[in-house]
């Protein structure tokens, strides 16, 4: 993998990597952080690739435009908390206090303090979910992990191991359970065949709409820098 740079105003880094399997230079933008990665196929030459992406300059330019801001997490700033958006206010004490379109936050360190509690909030979320749909498909999982992931809001592992992206606390509460009894469901089936969708559907019942709305605004919860 190498690192290079695409010039004009302003000027994209461009991460290109090799694969065996690839049969010609394609093109892909993360919509989660941006990055913009050439893939090679082996024996063409960086420079064709480089030349691929001069080519795309101005679609490639166009999608970053469009990505959210990033947003520090500070008093006077808002975020979404189980999909209702509150507004960051400085606490009376010395606790996180969530009221009715607020959250009050310590002045001292407000983004490290806020995350903390979002993720003690996002645990008790998850566990209480994944309890449910557990107990429904009749399967334990084996323990519960979070973490800040960008490339995916859940997995299970062959043990039965579950992690979630902590930031489906910011989202809608129906999206956080799709995504509990989606993992829940690969304890059953470690596949996404027709057998894993009957079962999300089952434990879960019809998610299209919670698909479509985390490939819709997904990307926007990871613009909230604590």
């Amino acid at each position: 993998m190498a690192d290079h740079v695409l010039p004009g105003t302003p000027p994209v880094a461009l991460t290109l990597r090799r694969s065996g399997r690839a049969r010609r230079i394609s093109l892909r933008i993360s919509q989660l952080d941006g990055r913009v990665t050439l893939t090679l196929p082996t024996g063409v030459r960086e420079v064709e690739a480089l030349e691929f992406a001069a080519s795309k300059a101005d679609w490639i330019r166009g999608h970053l435009d469009k990505r959210p801001d990033g947003m520090s997490v500070q008093i006077g700033a808002s975020l979404p908390i189980e999909g209702i958006e509150h507004r960051i206010v400085p606490a009376t004490g010395r606790r996180v206090m969530r009221r009715e379109g607020e959250i009050g936050v310590p002045e001292d360190a407000p983004g490290r303090r806020l995350q903390t509690w979002l993720k003690e909030l996002a645990r008790d979320r998850l566990v209480a979910a994944s309890d449910h749909y557990a107990d429904q498909l009749g399967r334990p999982y084996t323990r519960i992990t979070l973490r800040d992931t960008r490339s995916r809001w859940g997995s299970c592992t062959s043990d039965g191991g579950l992690m979630f992206s902590w930031r489906l606390i910011l989202t809608p509460p129906e999206i956080l359970r799709y995504v509990a009894a989606h993992e829940v469901a690969h304890l059953a089936e470690m596949n996404h065949s027709p057998a894993f969708w009957a079962t999300v559907d089952r434990l879960y019942g019809p998610c299209e709409a919670e698909r479509r709305w985390l490939r819709r605004e997904g990307a926007t919860l990871h613009r909230y820098r604590f």
